[in-house]
């Protein structure tokens, strides 16, 4: 168990990290973890099913990636919509920001936005005043790592075939493997929360008890809740299905439906009270998902695992290859 942060820590080279997806969303590699045994497989995401059983239960991630990447009509001016903070206002991260004080006003798509505050993160709130949709025009906004713009390409891959509510800046990643096939051969259920930009923020304070995550909203019908109850092994499909469920459960351990905001960090000593089964994608250095990863398979198992990855060339981060952790 560990609490500082240079423990979470690996080197990876960077050919390794999966700058486009695989031709097939189904081929993708699959590392198994025997928490028991402290034994790795490796595998193929499509033998996921050889692995569950009767009775067991995958919980996914239904956020759908909006296209909240937009540039101002001169192209001075780059935002990033995160969220509704009210009717025509929005939550945003800006670029340049010293040209976007607060008063500063900008055209966008025809319209006028203006920046109402400056947040305490250096977000903006901003009015617009013309709605704004964010399912048309525009762009998903790929991770920092991708170094690159999204094209025709991503908005259909950068985004899981189950994908109904939209809201999320960042995809559930772990959820971009599954084809309605696969899916259809198995039991499950969706919950949902919508990834913000915390999922790329650093952890900056050594000691990462301190750290604080942002807040995101989550939601849980009563039909998901009942069909987690039921279950009798919880498979968590990705580190955000993990946070929903942690999040909503009673200490009694069951769940009601219910919408809310979470800002749960789940890190060593901490443990996963509430799933059984997790799949997840491989996590960067010193984040708050590998250090999730971490409460759930013990940390010296997992950066083991991580080793044997770069070892036997994995592919890492979004549109990389998977792990099971039994």
């Amino acid at each position: 168990m560990s609490l500082r942060l240079s423990d979470y820590d690996y080197a990876l080279p960077e050919e390794l990290i999966a700058q486009r997806p695989r031709p097939r969303r189904e081929d993708a590699r699959m590392m198994v973890l025997h928490r028991d045994s402290q034994q790795i497989e490796h595998r193929q995401f499509a033998e996921l099913k050889s692995f569950l059983g009767p009775g067991d239960l995958l919980v996914l991630n239904n956020t759908r990636v909006v296209k909240a990447r937009r540039f101002s009509d001169d192209g001075a001016v780059e935002f990033l919509f995160l969220e509704r903070a009210g009717e025509e206002r929005w939550r945003t991260l800006v670029k340049p920001g010293r040209k976007m004080r607060v008063g500063a006003t900008t055209q966008l798509e025809g319209g006028v936005v203006r920046v109402e505050e400056i947040c305490a993160d250096g977000s903006r709130i901003v009015s617009s005043d013309r709605e704004l949709d964010l399912e048309t025009g525009g762009a998903v906004p790929l991770p920092p790592y991708m170094r690159r713009a999204a094209d025709a390409e991503d908005q259909e891959r950068y985004q899981t075939v189950f994908a109904q509510v939209p809201g999320a800046v960042a995809a559930p990643t772990a959820g971009l493997h599954f084809t309605p096939e696969i899916l259809a051969t198995l039991p499950h259920t969706c919950v949902t929360l919508h990834v913000g930009t915390g999922t790329f923020a650093p952890v900056k304070s050594e000691n990462i008890a301190e750290h604080q995550m942002h807040e995101e909203q989550f939601s849980i019908s009563a039909e998901a809740a009942a069909a987690i109850n039921a279950a009798q092994r919880v498979v968590a499909i990705g580190t955000t299905s993990v946070r929903v469920i942690e999040s909503a459960a009673r200490e009694d351990g069951r769940l009601v439906p219910q919408e809310g905001r979470t800002r749960i960090f789940i890190h060593p000593p901490q443990q996963v009270q509430h799933v059984d089964l997790l799949l997840t994608n491989f996590h960067l250095p010193g984040s708050t998902l590998l250090m999730l990863v971490s409460a759930f398979a013990g940390r010296e198992f997992v950066l083991r695992a991580y080793a044997e990855a770069i070892r036997e060339r994995y592919r890492f981060y979004s549109y990389g290859d998977c792990m099971l952790l039994l």
